[in-house]
């Protein structure tokens, strides 16, 4: 998914999604160097989901052995 940073308000940085909806982000969330008109990607990270999922099961493994 791509969005579009409009502006920014405050703590937040609006966005325009696909839909050409609008939707407000904690700037926190944003790439600290991103300016209006930059286009931001939101993707999934597969390889980085199934390392933590590992992470995690291995350290509930380790609390009930």
């Amino acid at each position: 998914m791509k969005v579009i940073i409009d502006r920014f308000e405050g703590n937040f940085a609006i966005v325009e999604l696909e839909n050409k909806k609008m939707l407000d982000i904690p700037k926190e969330l944003i790439p600290l160097n991103a300016r209006e008109g930059d286009v931001l990607e939101i993707r999934i990270n597969r390889e980085e989901t199934e390392k933590r999922k590992k992470s995690i099961n291995s350290l509930m493994k380790n609390m009930w052995d």
